[in-house]
């Protein structure tokens, strides 16, 4: 594959800004300013073909697993939220989440109830394969099915509060490695492994359903993202939910590996307050982020309707880009834009630059005027986009 370097990257972004403002027709534009300034409308409806359903979230106690849980929770499943976090043992101290105290197994099961789902506590080291066995035993004694398994467990990875979480392979060495591939990675195997038998069981048991394995991933596995070893891990999960999905068709499971975009979870809302954010994140702005429910709901359409499902099993599949195709808002009513789109790519790298050289900002009429076009994935092998000086 060709590879550019950032300045040709740069005057690349710079001719299709230019080609995508004209050839962008008024109609679009006067849509486009329209949602822009108008009040903004919380568009979602709740699946009504999941009550009867069970569901593991690994990770659940915060950020994007919360955010899935508690909206398979408004649907009316039985959500086994799962996490180290719980208020009869111990917290998780890799990041300083703050005023959000109380990020625990206990409350996101509490939150479910209030809901109208029910929620189940389970405190679970994904690292611990014996606990992972116990969680699925217990799930099948108790509801003796399993429609829908989440693994978004990921571990902390170090130094994430400064640049050197951005810092050079050989720098990071093994701690890095271990951070980023051990619960993200051999957790949601072992996850996938232990509750898979149970899956072809109620696949094979209740007539019509196609259980789903849902893999938390991200752009990392597309695209040069952070440093290597993130990357790397994420391109293993995407690869995981290929994979699997090609062994798991005969038995109507599907997988998907879901690619959140940025989100404001509680450990980012907290580096932003504690003004750590710009440089560990490397100048993206968490103000046009998603929140961790707008992953619960792509999830949650996507559990209802298993003929989507078996259609993109085993692929990769965008939140935001599933929500303008299936007309859902994020909760506050936004629907923020893919990290693909021109809509985030140009405000966040080509914009600042440009009004940097230029010493002036850019009009308003081009900012509020972006069209949502799509980068093709190949784009993204190219590295890294230019960076922010």
């Amino acid at each position: 594959m060709i590879t550019m370097n950032s300045s040709i990257r740069i005057v690349c972004v710079h001719i299709l800004l230019f080609f995508s403002i004209i050839h962008a027709s008024a109609a679009f534009s006067a849509s486009t300013t329209s949602q822009n300034n108008g009040p903004l409308i919380d568009k979602y409806t709740t699946p009504n073909n999941l009550s009867s359903k069970v569901a593991i979230v690994t990770g659940g106690s915060r950020g994007i697993g919360k955010g899935i849980a508690l909206e398979l929770g408004r649907a009316g499943m039985t959500v086994y939220v799962a996490s180290r976090s719980t208020r009869s043992g111990s917290i998780s101290t890799e990041r300083d989440l703050g005023s959000f105290e109380d990020c625990t197994v206990e409350r996101t099961a509490e939150e479910i109830n209030e809901l109208g789902g029910k929620g189940i506590p389970i405190p679970l080291d994904v690292s611990n394969d014996d606990e992972i066995a116990q969680l699925v035993q217990k799930v099948q004694e108790e509801c003796g099915r399993l429609d829908v398994l989440i693994c978004s467990a990921f571990t902390t990875p170090p130094n994430l509060t400064d640049a050197s979480f951005r810092d050079e392979f050989w720098k990071q060495k093994g701690q890095m490695w271990d951070a980023c591939h051990g619960v993200g990675l051999r957790g949601a195997y072992m996850a996938c492994c232990e509750s898979v038998p149970l899956m072809i069981e109620t696949a094979e048991k209740f007539t019509g359903t196609r259980p789903l394995i849902g893999i938390i991933s991200s752009f990392g596995g597309k695209s040069y993202t952070f440093n290597v070893a993130y990357g790397v891990g994420k391109a293993a999960a995407d690869r995981l939910a290929s994979d699997m999905s090609v062994q798991l068709s005969k038995y109507n499971i599907d997988t998907i590996a879901l690619y959140p975009g940025l989100v404001k979870t509680e450990g980012n809302i907290e580096m932003e307050k504690r003004g750590e954010w710009e440089e560990a994140s490397g100048g993206f702005d968490l103000a046009m982020g998603e929140t961790p429910r707008f992953s619960g709901r792509a999830m949650t359409l996507l559990a209802a309707n298993s003929v989507l499902t078996k259609e993109r099993s085993g692929k990769v599949v965008v939140v935001a880009e599933l929500a303008k195709e299936l007309g859902f808002t994020d909760i506050d009513g936004r629907t923020p834009a893919s990290i693909r789109s021109l809509q985030f790519i140009l405000p966040e790298f080509v914009f600042p630059q440009i009004e940097k050289q230029s010493g002036s900002p850019l009009p308003n009429w081009i900012k509020n005027n972006v069209p949502d076009y799509l980068l093709p994935w190949s784009t993204f092998s190219a590295g890294p986009p230019p960076a922010n000086d």
